[in-house]
Formats: structure tokens, sequence, C-alpha cells
């Protein structure tokens, strides 16, 4: 029986990018398509198929302990970009900005996406979702840059709206305009 629901909801690559090198800046390159492999987008500071253990896993290792990636990609969603744009006082948001990977339209409550779903895009590859990416110190440098004075406000305006990482599943090739498929884990919510 299978653990995952395909549901009806789809959404549409609406942007694709990777960042080159995380050292010099977090702001992610722009491209109209990317390979997906199972070490992510290749030339992803964050990609690779281990990684040393960060703040997000504090709880379970030391820093700097080797780890699966499961934080390959940064995806989030074109109308939570919007909110978070309009929260920093600006028109609009450039992705490259916060380091994003993929940008998602079309798909509700995006941040909030169950652990272990997956995202299906049109030749099959898919990505899954490991968890809600929280908003960070880092994209203020990139933002201020670009829009004095709105860097400072990102951490705050993306609460709940800063997308999911997440990693590749199936390789395959992606592109701008491809449809990408919600499917769930066929669960109920967790009730302890």
């Amino acid at each position: 029986m299978p653990a995952l629901a395909p549901t009806d909801i789809t959404g549409e690559v609406v942007w694709i990018g990777y960042v080159p090198d995380r050292g010099a800046a977090l702001t992610s390159a722009s491209v109209q398509e990317a390979q997906l492999t199972f070490a992510g987008i290749p030339g992803e500071a964050h990609g690779g198929e281990t990684r040393p253990s960060c703040v997000r896993v504090r709880s379970q290792y030391p820093e700097g302990t080797e780890i699966r990636n499961v934080r390959q990609l940064s995806v989030v969603s074109a109308e939570e970009l919007a909110e978070i744009a309009a929260d920093c006082g600006l028109k609009q948001l450039n992705p490259a900005l916060i380091g994003a990977s993929l940008v998602i339209k079309g798909i509700a409550d995006f941040t909030h996406l169950p652990p272990s779903s997956r995202l299906q895009f049109s030749d099959g590859s898919s990505i899954v979702v490991d968890m809600e990416n929280r908003p960070c110190h880092l994209p203020a440098k990139p933002i201020n840059a670009d829009h004095p004075g709105a860097g400072e406000k990102f951490k705050l305006a993306a609460r709940d709206k800063r997308g999911v990482t997440a990693w590749v599943e199936r390789e395959g090739m992606i592109r701008l305009g491809d449809a990408v498929r919600l499917h769930v884990p066929d669960q109920r919510a967790w009730c302890p």
C-alpha cells in the first residue's frame, strides 16, 4: 500500500538558482534550468550527499558532525515571498538575495507542507521536503545592499513564510515553467 498520496495540488516553477560560494555571499545565481542530482544542484554550496551539522540540529549532534544532507535546497513560495517583501516595505524581493534554490507558485501554505512530502516535477524528478526553513539574519546583508534598511526586517517578516529545506530523491532536469505536483504522507497528524 502506498505511503504517499498524490494530490490534485500543482504549482509552477517560477525561479531557479544556486548559491555558488556561501563563504563569499549567500546570494543565489539565477538560471533557466538545473540538473537535480542526488547531491542537489551542481555547483550549489549547500549541495552534497552529506554535510557538517549546524545549528538546525544542535540538539542532536555537536556542530560539525558529518550527517546526511537533507538541506540541499531552499524552496520558497512565490506568494509567501511577496508577503515577506510587503512586510519589509518592498514591492518585490529577489529570491537570489535570500539564497533560494527554487521558487514555486500556486501551492498554498507552502512553508507548512508536511515533512516527507514530495514535490514531483514534469520529468518525474522529485524532491523531499525535510522541514520548515527557519528565517535567520544572513539574508539581511544582501537585502540591505539592494534595499537599504529592509534587511533588518527580513527575519521577522519571514517567520512562517521562509519556505522549506529539501533534498533530491529522484534525479532529473527542471526548467522554468515546469509543473510540480504535491504528494503528501498518507498518515494522520501526530497526536501524542
